[in-house]
C-alpha cells in the first residue's frame, strides 16, 4: 500500500494535505483497494461549513457505498469535478489526481491529532 509520509490519516482512512489554510482531502490507497472499483463520488457539501467527523459526501464503488468523513473543522471549498467523469481517478491515483475535496480549515492544530503515516501504517497492518 501507497502511504506518502507528507499526509495526515483518519482511522476512517481519509487523508488529508495541507497548504497554507486550505487542505485537500480524499481517500487512502488503503481504502480505494478494499473498496474496489470506484463508479461514483458524489459531494453536496460545497459552501457548507462542517465539523471534523462529519459526512460530507460518499464514495460508490460496484458492491458498497460508503460514508466521507471530514478529517478537520472547515468550510467546503471545491468538489474535484473531474471525478464526474472519471471516478476511477480514485482507483488509479488516490493521493493526487483522485483528491475529492478542498477546505477551508477553521483550526490548523487539529492537524496535530491526526494519525502519521507510520501509525497509518500501523492501523492498516502495512
Amino acid at each position: 500500500m501507497n502511504v506518502p509520509a507528507n499526509l495526515k490519516y483518519t482511522k476512517e482512512h481519509e487523508w488529508i494535505r495541507l497548504e497554507g489554510e486550505v487542505a485537500y482531502v480524499g481517500i487512502t490507497d488503503y481504502a480505494q483497494s478494499e473498496l474496489g472499483e470506484i463508479v461514483f463520488v458524489e459531494i453536496e457539501t460545497v459552501g457548507e461549513s462542517l465539523s471534523e467527523g462529519e459526512v460530507f459526501g460518499t464514495v460508490e464503488a460496484v458492491k458498497t457505498v460508503s460514508d466521507l468523513y471530514l478529517p478537520i473543522d472547515g468550510k467546503i471549498l471545491e468538489f474535484n469535478e473531474e471525478l464526474e467523469d472519471a471516478p476511477e481517478l480514485v482507483n488509479d491515483d488516490p493521493y493526487n489526481e483522485g483528491w475529492m475535496i478542498k477546505v477551508e480549515v477553521t483550526d490548523i492544530t487539529q492537524i496535530d491529532h491526526l494519525l502519521s503515516a507510520s501509525e497509518y501504517e500501523a492501523l492498516i497492518g502495512n
